[in-house]
């Protein structure tokens, strides 16, 4: 994903609460469950880290690689996660085609 790209999901990002919480429990099935019905639903999610402060980088990387989607940024204890839906008809999130994606 480009900078350009980047820029325009946190843009559009800015507004949206997070939707999955990593608690003191860690990242475990129930995360993986609850942001991949998310991503399904939304596209771009927030994912806010409770604890893990110092692995968020790692755990955000992670949780995104195996849903086979990106992290878009990581701001504060949260992180910003996009998965484009495969299905242009059910596409939430448009990127315009003059940025592109990678």
């Amino acid at each position: 994903m480009d900078s350009t790209t980047r820029k325009f999901l946190r843009r559009r990002a800015h507004d949206l609460k997070p939707v999955v919480m990593v608690g003191k429990q860690g990242p475990d099935e129930r995360i993986s469950k609850a942001l991949e019905q998310a991503l399904v639903s939304h596209e771009l999610v927030k994912v806010k880290f409770q604890d893990f402060h110092d692995k968020m980088d790692e755990i955000a990387t992670s949780l995104a690689s195996s849903l086979n989607a990106e992290v878009v940024a990581i701001i504060g204890h949260i992180a910003i996660i996009f998965r484009q839906n495969t299905d242009p008809i059910k596409q939430i999130i448009h990127i315009p085609k003059k940025m592109g994606r990678r």
